[in-house]
């Protein structure tokens, strides 16, 4: 009897502790899960369990200035892949990104979560901005 009054206090618990978190809160965590494992899937193995990339051949996703700048172009970098120099944290990079086959919501949760990662802190990039973003790639 008294295991069971520990059991439902802690059920208590947990879930006034979930029921404390907002709307956005909520959004922005499960964006950010799933985007880890899309990470984990399609992008890890290029760019590194911790984003630094691989020395000169690959960029790394650890520069926020890069993110920020970029923010509106990331989604179509990742559906149509980037080809060209580009400059990262000071350093020139050549060579081409694939394209992905990821969805926009695929997308949204994977930028979510490396525009948060490695040092980075860009908030929730979500679907609606995705497709935002995706009708104006050039």
């Amino acid at each position: 009897m008294k295991a069971g009054f520990i059991t439902v206090g802690i059920g208590l618990l947990v879930g006034l502790i979930a029921s404390c978190q907002s709307d956005e809160q909520v959004e922005f965590n499960r964006y950010y899960s799933g985007g880890s494992v899309i990470y984990l899937a399609h992008c890890q193995n290029c760019h590194g369990e911790k984003g630094e990339g691989l020395q000169a051949l690959i960029p790394p996703l650890t520069d926020n200035g890069y993110l920020q700048t970029n923010r509106t172009s990331l989604a179509c970098f990742l559906k149509n892949g980037l080809k060209g120099k580009i400059t990262i944290a000071g350093r020139p990079f050549e060579g081409e990104m694939p394209a992905s086959d990821l969805s926009p919501i695929e997308i949204a949760k994977v930028l979510t979560y490396v525009t948060n990662s490695f040092g980075n802190k860009g908030g929730t990039i979500n679907l609606q901005q995705v497709q935002t973003d995706l009708t104006k790639c050039r």
